[in-house]
C-alpha cells in the first residue's frame, strides 16, 4: 500500500509524543513493505530524503518568525498547513497514495485538500482532544476554535483511529460520529529502546531511596495527571511505611502548587521533585523503583505505563481512560479509582506487602508489550484501518460534513472517564 502521513511534527523536530508515534509507525510500515511518505514541517533546510525506508518531505512554514503561543496558535497552524499543502501539491506531480493519514487537528485542512487532490480517502488519528486537555469541558475562545476543527476533522475523515476504547467513546460523544467509524489501535513501544546501562537501576535506587521502598511518578506536572492525589496518598503510606520515598520526575505548570501541597502535608525529605531528567537517568530511576505510579484523572492512553512495563517495574494505574485497558483486568497492574487518594494508598500497601505478586504482574505486563503493543503489530492494525477506509470510500465516496454546529461537552469527561471503555 502507498501511504501518505501528514504530521506537524516528526524527528528531528519533536514537540511531544505525537512525533515519536508517527516516526515509529511510518518506519514499521516501511519495514513491512509499504511505500511510505511523510510530509511534515521543518525549522531548518527544506529537504526530500529517504530515512530507514521512509521518504520524508519537509516544508518550511509560512511566517517562520511567528512564535508558537496560545495567542498565535491559529495563525501559526495556518502558516504551517499552507506550507504542507504546497508540498503535497508538488508531491502529486510524481506520486499518488492509496490513503492519507492525518495526525491530529493541526493538519486537518491539509488532509482534506490531499483527499480531494488525490481522490483518495483520509484517516484521522486523534491522539487527544481539546475537551480532554481542558479537563472535560471546552472554554470559550481558542479551545472552542480547536474543538470545532476537531469536530470538522472527525466528520470529514473517512475513518478515525483512537488509541483506546475510552478515546473511541470520547470521540463518539464529542464529535457526533458512529462508533462503527472508529478503529481502536493502541500506541506502541519499542522495548529495545527502554534499556538501562549496567548498574543504572541500582545507582538510582541508592541515590533516591535511602534504603526503603521507592515510589516513582514520571510525567507532566499538571492537575489532570493526578500528582495531588499521589501526594495525599503518600502521606497515608508513610504511616505504615515510614522509610518510603517518593520521586516526582517531570515539569509543568503545577509544579509550585504541588510543592506547596507537599509542604502542607509535611512530607519533607520523603518526597523529592527531581524535575526533567535525561532519558538515561529517567530509565534508571524507573527501573530502580519499587513501583511506578500513574495516578491520572484523565488519560487517553498512558504511554508511561508501557515504558515502566518495558523496564519491568511493577505498576499502579488509575482506572482513568486508557490506563484501565493497559491494566488488562488487573493482570498487568493494580488499579484504583481515579481521584481517590485512600484507594491509591491501599494499592501502594498491597504492592509493598506482596512483592512476589507485584513481580508476577510486572512479568505479565512485559510479555503483553510484545503481544499487543509492539510496533509491527500496531502497523498491521493501522493498515487494516486503511483498508476499511478504502472500502468505505469506494462504496460511498467522501463523507458528508454536517451543517449543524459542533456539540459541546455537557458533563465532565474526567469524572465520566472511569468505565467508559466498557461502553
Amino acid at each position: 500500500m502507498q501511504i501518505l502521513h501528514l504530521s506537524w511534527e516528526y524527528p528531528p523536530l519533536v514537540y511531544g509524543g505525537l512525533g515519536r508515534h508517527v516516526h515509529a509507525l511510518a518506519e514499521a510500515q516501511a519495514a513491512q513493505g509499504h511505500e511510505v511518505v511523510v510530509v511534515t514541517q521543518t525549522e531548518e533546510t527544506v529537504a526530500d530524503r529517504l530515512v530507514n525506508g521512509v521518504r520524508i518531505i519537509t516544508a518550511r512554514r509560512d511566517l517562520p518568525q511567528l512564535a508558537l503561543t496560545n495567542d498565535t496558535l491559529l495563525a501559526w497552524v495556518a502558516g504551517m498547513e499552507h506550507a504542507l499543502t504546497r508540498a503535497t501539491v508538488d508531491l502529486a506531480k510524481t506520486w499518488r497514495p492509496d490513503v492519507i493519514h492525518a495526525h491530529d487537528w493541526m493538519v486537518a485542512h491539509v488532509a482534506s485538500t490531499a483527499s480531494r487532490l488525490f481522490d483518495q480517502p483520509f484517516v484521522a488519528t486523534f491522539h487527544a482532544t481539546e475537551a480532554g486537555r481542558h479537563q472535560g469541558w471546552v472554554p470559550q475562545g481558542l479551545p472552542q476554535s480547536v474543538h470545532t476543527v476537531e469536530w470538522w476533522l472527525a466528520q470529514a475523515a473517512t475513518r478515525l483511529i483512537t488509541c483506546s476504547q475510552h478515546m473511541r467513546w470520547e470521540a463518539t460523544r464529542l464529535f457526533d460520529v458512529s462508533k462503527d467509524k472508529i478503529d481502536v489501535v493502541p500506541n506502541g513501544i519499542d522495548v529495545s529502546v527502554w534499556k538501562v546501562s549496567p548498574g543504572a537501576a541500582e545507582h538510582a535506587y541508592a541515590q533516591f531511596s535511602d534504603g526503603g521502598p521507592l515510589l516513582v511518578f514520571a510525567g507532566r506536572l499538571e492537575w489532570e495527571k493526578g500528582v495531588q492525589v499521589l501526594l495525599q496518598a503518600f502521606g497515608q503510606t508513610l504511616l505504615q511505611h515510614p522509610t518510603a520515598r517518593l520521586v516526582i520526575a517531570g515539569k509543568g505548570g503545577m509544579r509550585e502548587r504541588f510543592l506547596q501541597l507537599a509542604g502542607q502535608l509535611r512530607l519533607g525529605h520523603h518526597v523529592r521533585f527531581a524535575g526533567w531528567l535525561p532519558e538515561d537517568q529517567l530509565h534508571g530511576l524507573i527501573a530502580g523503583a519499587t513501583v511506578a505510579i500513574v495516578p491520572s484523572l484523565y488519560e487517553p492512553f498512558g504511554l508511561v505505563a508501557l515504558e515502566a512495563a518495558a523496564l519491568r517495574t511493577p505498576l499502579i494505574l488509575s482506572e482513568a481512560g486508557g490506563l484501565r485497558e493497559i491494566a488488562d483486568g488487573g493482570s498487568a497492574a493494580i488499579t484504583f479509582t481515579a481521584d481517590d487518594s485512600t484507594a491509591l494508598a491501599a494499592a501502594i500497601s498491597e504492592v509493598l506487602a506482596h512483592p512476589k505478586e507485584a513481580d508476577a504482574r510486572s512479568d505479565y505486563a512485559s510479555e503483553l508489550l510484545t503481544r499487543r503493543y509492539a510496533w509491527p503489530i500496531i502497523a498491521q492494525e493501522t493498515v487494516r484501518s486503511y483498508s476499511r477506509a478504502v472500502a468505505d470510500w469506494d462504496a460511498a465516496g467522501p463523507p458528508t460534513v454536517s451543517d449543524a454546529p459542533p456539540p459541546l461537552p455537557v458533563d465532565n469527561l474526567l469524572l465520566d472517564s472511569v468505565g467508559a471503555s466498557a461502553r
